[in-house]
């Protein structure tokens, strides 16, 4: 198993579009990933399962993925959470 520590560096952290945007990315990839915060673990590609997390800026969550591809998955949805989920403090407020 690989696991990655990142923390949510986009202003309205897991919520929303930032949400959709991580799980079509986790819906790509070819190995499941899931995602911790606490003591819930979720799988990587549900929005709405996203959503429960009730993950916010600052907060670090944990991905997690097994086999082959493990590490390519984990760090390709750790850069996207580092570089902030296509989200920047101006998009932050807009409407859907």
């Amino acid at each position: 198993m690989y696991e990655r520590a990142v923390k949510l560096a986009n202003p309205s952290g897991l919520h929303a579009r930032p949400a959709r945007v991580f799980a079509e990315a986790a819906a790509k990839l070819d190995v499941p990933v899931t995602v911790a915060k606490g003591d819930v673990e979720i799988e990587a590609g549900s929005v709405l399962s996203l959503l429960t997390l009730d993950a916010r800026h600052g907060d670090t969550i944990t991905l997690r993925a097994e086999g082959d591809g493990a590490e390519v998955a984990v760090d390709e949805l750790a850069s996207l959470v580092e570089a902030g989920l296509g989200e920047s403090d101006e998009t932050a407020g807009e409407s859907e």
